[in-house]
C-alpha cells in the first residue's frame, strides 16, 4: 500500500476503536447502569470525537457502509476504500478483543451476545428478520444522507461531526429494541467474533452485512434525488440514471407548473 493509504488504515483502525470502546463497550461493561440512552450516547460521542480526531486524515468513515456510499461518489478512490475497510475491521476486532479481555476479570461473567446484533430470539423484544431488514436499510440510509450532506462544501466543516454523532445517536434509540442495531458491518462483525458460540450471532452476521450495504446504496440515491447535479461525478452515472433523472426533473417542474 501507498504510505498514504497506510494512514488511512491506521487512522480508521483507530476510529472505529473508539466508536467499539464507546458502543458496545457501554453496553457491554456498563449497559445494565446506563439503559438504551446511555449506550446510544456512547455510540454517538463515539462517533463524534472519532470524526474531530481522524476526519482530517481519512475522512473518519469507521463503517464499511460510509465507506461504500463515499466510493460511489467518488469521494474516495478505490484503493482508499480497500484500505478504510481493513483499517475498520482490524480496529474493531481489536477493540472487541480488549473489551472482552476486560469484562472477562469480572467474577462469574458470561458473554452472551456480547451486544451483537440479532433477530427473533436474539432481538431484545421478538423483532423478526423483516424489521430487521427495514431498520438496517433505512437508518444506513438516514446516516449516509446526513454523512453526504455535511461533507458538502457548504456546510460549516466543525460542525459534520456533531450533526453526525446526533445522528448516530437517533438511530440507536430508534433501532438497539429491535436488533441491537448495526448500520455498520464493522461493528457487527467486531461484536459477533466474541458472542457465546452457543447462540446463532455469527449465523446471522450475514443480515448486518447485506442490509447496511444496500441501505447505503439507497442513501446515495435518496441524496442524488435531492442534489442531482451531482449524479455526473458519481459511480452510478449512465445514460439510463440520466434518463431518470431528466424525467423526474420534468415531472417536478409539472408539479411546479401546477402549483403555480
Amino acid at each position: 500500500m501507498e504510505s498514504g493509504n497506510g494512514r488511512v488504515v491506521a487512522a480508521e483502525a483507530l476510529g472505529t476503536a473508539i466508536l467499539i470502546f464507546g458502543g458496545p463497550g457501554s453496553a457491554i461493561l456498563a449497559g445494565d447502569r446506563i439503559g438504551v440512552l446511555g449506550v446510544a450516547l456512547g455510540f454517538g460521542f463515539s462517533l463524534m470525537i472519532a470524526a474531530y480526531l481522524i476526519g482530517h486524515i481519512s475522512g473518519c468513515h469507521i463503517n464499511p457502509a460510509v465507506t461504500l456510499a463515499m466510493w460511489i461518489t467518488r469521494k474516495v478512490n478505490s484503493r482508499q476504500a480497500i484500505a478504510s475497510v481493513i483499517g475498520q475491521l482490524v480496529g474493531g476486532v481489536g477493540a472487541a478483543a480488549i473489551i472482552y479481555g476486560i469484562a472477562s476479570g469480572r467474577d462469574g461473567y458470561q458473554r452472551g451476545s456480547f451486544a451483537s446484533n440479532g433477530w427473533g430470539q436474539l432481538s431484545m423484544n421478538g423483532y423478526g428478520l423483516g424489521s430487521t431488514i427495514i431498520v438496517e436499510i433505512v437508518l444506513t440510509a438516514v446516516l449516509v444522507l446526513v454523512v453526504l450532506g455535511t461533507t458538502n462544501a457548504k456546510f460549516p466543516a466543525a460542525m459534520g461531526p456533531v450533526a453526525a454523532g446526533m445522528t448516530l445517536t437517533v438511530i440507536h434509540l430508534i433501532s438497539i429494541p429491535v436488533d441491537s442495531t448495526s448500520v455498520n458491518p464493522a461493528r457487527s462483525i467486531a461484536t459477533a467474533v466474541f458472542s457465546d458460540p452457543d447462540l446463532d450471532h455469527l449465523k446471522q452476521l450475514w443480515a448486518f452485512i447485506v442490509f447496511p450495504l444496500v441501505g447505503a446504496v439507497v442513501g446515495v440515491v435518496a441524496w442524488l434525488v435531492i442534489d442531482d447535479s451531482a449524479l455526473e461525478s458519481t459511480r452510478l452515472n449512465s445514460g439510463a440514471t440520466r434518463v431518470l433523472r431528466d424525467a423526474a426533473d420534468s415531472a417536478a417542474d409539472q408539479v411546479d407548473g401546477a402549483l403555480d
